[in-house]
């Protein structure tokens, strides 16, 4: 295979993308992946191009495709930073030919951390005796460590330090007669949470975990078919959406057709709730519903719970706006853009001196001071994590003139560290771990702070009833602390899980 990867190390801007996370948006929850998947059009590494654009919320750092055609065979490109300055390039796009591809944008939850190592960013490649095949993972998978150890005892050797990687290793130790089965042995030795889009030669493979935690979609061509964490990146190619993958189901898709197929043992979906408030683009479809809508019927049931009295209903933009609208709506109170989100910070030679390290938020929000003098305003966010930005962002509304200051979380509050595909905080880190909601009130020196309740949440996401809380209906580790799947590798580490009640 041709690897056409940008070995060069990426260049540390004072502001470029890590630092602007670190400075303002540290208190957020860090995306997942992004993977897409193309068969059967013409250059198909364009159509993943562009599916990874629309993909670009759920992973930042960096971003791959590996492409397969009759005559060239397999090519790769990986490449630092945002699709649009590496895979628009025709220079790149020519050495990418062929009718079926796939890709990955990521953001790091497992491997190296700190600076992204080339050999981290996906698709993965191997070559086996039946052919070559590459691999694309979305998620966590919860005893890598394990699993690595093992490999390596029997020989294997790691070019990468993701978890991800395991799953080719596991595939290429299977006596399965075709790489389909072999990827079916190996991952019934996987655990956690995971979305996979696979290729050979030929096929274009999508699998999920047996609980469903994480999205993946399937999607129509005029010749051909796309697998795609999410609705939107179906759209930008104009493939017409055709069902969610199930829950413990595996996709074979070729020129013939779709084979489904069942290879693991079945049980109760337990998809990923939070993709319902953060992590999904509003614009997607998830189980059904769409997100904007889930979204404002949040800001609903948060005007509900915790009414209070005021002049505005501001989002944290971008993540809080449906929700804030959904507040505005059931209340009453008018809803204002109090916050301006400069939509082009990125890159800069601005020197890291401390006077600038100090402006990471207003570099990207500002307060709209007109609107805001003299004002109560409600504040709308999606969610608060360390408190490090709900505390600055306070502090530029009440410097712009605000009679108070009021926040309302359109999520419970974020006690425990995710472990299926999540960049969380340590659980000392998290605010609501050491911390009441009154008291965390006091620390952000706000005038009122509270957050949707998990029956809230469940019940704004469809469950009139509320959170099942024999048998819930979807992962809500972050929020309650049960993990559905057993983090192996964490508490081999000294991680202690929630006592039973």
């Amino acid at each position: 295979m041709s690897d056409n990867s940008d070995i060069k190390t990426p260049l540390a801007y004072a502001f470029d993308l890590n630092a602007i996370h670190e400075l303002s948006d540290g208190d957020k929850l860090k995306e997942e992946c992004g993977v897409f998947g193309v068969l059967g059009t013409t250059d198909a590494a364009n159509f993943v191009a562009l599916g990874l654009h629309a993909l670009q919320h759920r992973g930042q750092e960096a971003g791959g495709i590996v492409a397969y055609d009759a005559e060239q065979g397999f090519n790769s490109a990986r490449r630092f930073g945002y699709v649009r300055d590496n895979f628009t390039s025709q220079s790149i796009m020519e050495t990418l030919p062929g009718p079926l591809a796939i890709g990955h944008v990521r953001y790091s939850t497992s491997g190296s951390k700190g600076q992204t190592a080339i050999r981290d960013v996906q698709p993965f490649f191997g070559e086996f005796a039946m052919g070559g095949a590459a691999i694309a993972h979305n998620g966590n998978i919860t005893n890598a460590v394990a699993l690595r150890r093992e490999l390596i005892q029997h020989g294997s050797i790691f070019q990468s330090s993701s978890d991800s990687e395991c799953i080719i290793h596991l595939m290429a130790r299977s006596l399965q007669r075709n790489i389909p089965e072999r990827m079916e042995d190996a991952l019934r030795r996987v655990e956690g949470a995971f979305s996979i889009v696979a290729m050979t030669r030929t096929k274009l493979i999508g699998v999920r975990d047996a609980l469903g935690v994480r999205p993946l979609m399937l999607g129509k061509l005029p010749t051909g078919h796309v697998l795609s964490s999410e609705t939107c990146a179906l759209d930008i190619i104009g493939a017409e959406f055709v069902r969610e993958i199930e829950p413990g189901e595996m996709v074979v898709i070729t020129d013939n057709g779709i084979d489904s197929r069942s290879p693991f043992r079945s049980k109760k979906p337990r998809f990923c709730i939070f993709e319902h408030v953060y992590f999904s683009r509003p614009d997607s479809i998830l189980g059904g519903r769409s997100v904007y809508e889930t979204r404002e019927n949040i800001g609903r049931e948060l005007a509900k719970e915790s009414p209070i009295e005021a002049d505005l209903v501001c989002p944290v933009p971008d993540s809080g706006t449906p929700a804030a609208i959904g507040f505005s709506l059931q209340s009453g109170i008018p809803y204002a853009m109090g916050i301006i989100r400069n939509q082009y910070v990125g890159r800069t030679f601005i020197e890291p001196t401390e006077s600038i390290r100090n402006m990471g938020v207003r570099l990207k929000l500002n307060v709209n001071r007109a609107l805001i003098k003299g004002k109560r305003v409600i504040l709308v966010d999606d969610s608060v994590v360390r408190g490090t930005t709900s505390t600055k962002i306070k502090e530029m509304i009440l410097d712009a003139g605000a009679a108070e200051v009021h926040f309302r979380i359109a999520s419970p509050p974020t006690a425990w560290p995710c472990f299926y595909g999540v960049d969380t905080p340590q659980r000392e880190k998290l605010l609501a771990a050491t911390m009441s909601e009154d008291e965390m009130c006091k620390h952000l020196g706000v005038d009122s702070l509270k957050f949707i309740s998990l029956d809230g949440l469940y019940r704004a996401v469809g469950e009139k009833d509320g959170r099942n809380r024999n048998v819930p209906q979807y992962c809500d580790a972050c929020f309650s602390g049960e993990y559905p799947v057993e983090p192996t590798d964490m508490i081999e580490k000294g991680f202690e899980i929630k006592a039973a009640e």
